[in-house]
């Protein structure tokens, strides 16, 4: 069977995924470009599969689960090596050990003032615009770019040239020519930066890491521009479609907006509560076997491939009470798998979750009656990316 992809509206997961989590949870899946591999929908077995070493994260095909690989192996390679998505230890982890000073606790929370006074400054722009306003263009994009800009040392002012190569790396209508062209335009700009950097280093994730470079020159320039690549993107796209995703939670009937803004302690129930229910990776994430191995009773050959579905693990009922229901009182939310789990947990959660929370707090804050200005089922949503989430969100308020 093809992965079902076809979503009745803008916030649950395609309907069949249901079923299969019930009567198939390990299931033959087609893929375009060769053989058969297998979809995994239940959480135990997702997560379970996320930690097991014998499932490898190296891709040997580039595939975005639900269209034909593009690019060969050689060509891949040449663009964009491994970074921390498409590695296994030992590589991973040094790979990991290179990036993680800037994720710290103590760093995120270093940022707090700056995330606030970005927020302020974005917020003040959606106050001015004209009514009905786009939030995902005016505050829930430009909020993360900005941050992660300034984190990794990429200019904010590149801001529509990296948002449109992320915009076109993500999506899955791309002909192989313009895939081949987006990554290698994203690599080149990456690599300028990484010259100017070596030039003029500043406090930011590249200097970092090309000041790790001159200890370990094993560390190259393309690994470098790969992992700025992972965290730029991941880095903006994923907190942008959460932000959008959890105000449209709130604001479509029965307007939890009114409830969370009174009693502002539920706002951390509501971000989990949001990777949880309206999970942004929408396909899940790609593993290949080592070795012949079992999940669920279902037997994996060698080198065949998994998709780990994150969106049905994560409205698994067997894990969360009535998952089809959004509930910011829910005590188990955090459980969910939206970061992974295992070695490739998302090195960036605390920064998301830091941002998101100062996004929400404050605007529930300063537009105590923001109103949706659009039917909630009909907001229309990047039905063919990789990240899901609103294309736009149309808003109102009194001024």
């Amino acid at each position: 069977m093809p992965l079902p992809v076809d979503r009745l509206g803008p916030l649950d997961p395609p309907a069949e995924l249901q079923r299969l989590r019930t009567d198939l949870p390990v299931a033959p899946l087609a893929f375009p470009d060769g053989p058969p591999g297998w979809l995994v929908t239940r959480y135990d077995d997702v997560r379970a599969a996320l930690a097991d070493p014998r499932l490898s994260s190296r891709r040997p095909h580039l595939n975005s689960h639900i269209r034909a690989s593009l690019i060969t192996p050689e060509e891949m390679a040449a663009l964009r090596p491994s970074d921390l998505l498409t590695s296994d230890p030992p590589e991973h982890t040094r790979l990991r050990r290179l990036v993680n000073g800037q994720f710290t606790t103590r760093r995120i929370n270093q940022l707090a003032a700056r995330i606030q006074a970005i927020v302020d400054q974005h917020l003040d722009a959606l106050a001015t615009a004209p009514r009905p306003a786009d939030l995902m263009a005016t505050v829930a994009l430009p909020v993360p770019s900005l941050v992660i800009s300034e984190l990794l040392g990429v200019p904010f002012a590149d801001r529509d040239r990296y948002q449109r190569l992320t915009a076109e790396l993500l999506s899955l209508d791309r002909t192989r020519d313009q895939l081949l062209a987006s990554k290698a335009e994203m690599k080149s700009y990456l690599l300028h930066l990484i010259g100017l950097r070596r030039a003029e280093p500043a406090d930011d994730l590249l200097s970092g890491l090309l000041h790790a470079q001159a200890t370990d020159t094993t560390l190259t320039d393309d690994e470098i521009a790969a992992l700025a690549q992972l965290v730029l993107i991941a880095g903006h796209e994923t907190t942008a479609n959460v932000i959008g995703l959890a105000t449209l939670l709130l604001l479509r009937p029965p307007r939890l907006w009114d409830t969370v803004r009174h009693h502002p302690d539920l706002v951390d129930g509501v971000i989990e509560e949001t990777l949880r229910f309206a999970t942004v990776l929408q396909f899940g994430l790609l593993r290949v076997a080592r070795e012949p191995l079992a999940v669920a009773g279902q037997t994996i050959q060698a080198a065949e491939r998994v998709v780990l579905h994150l969106p049905a693990a994560n409205r698994d009922p067997a894990r969360f009470t009535d998952p089809d229901h959004f509930d910011p009182h829910r005590p188990d939310a955090a459980k969910h798998l939206s970061f992974g789990h295992g070695p490739h947990h998302c090195i960036g959660d605390q920064l998301a979750r830091i941002e998101l929370r100062t996004v929400l707090t404050t605007m529930l804050r300063r537009f105590p009656d923001l109103r949706l200005a659009a039917d909630p089922d009909e907001i229309p949503t990047h039905q063919h990316r990789v990240v899901h989430g609103p294309a736009r969100l149309p808003v109102d308020f009194t001024p």
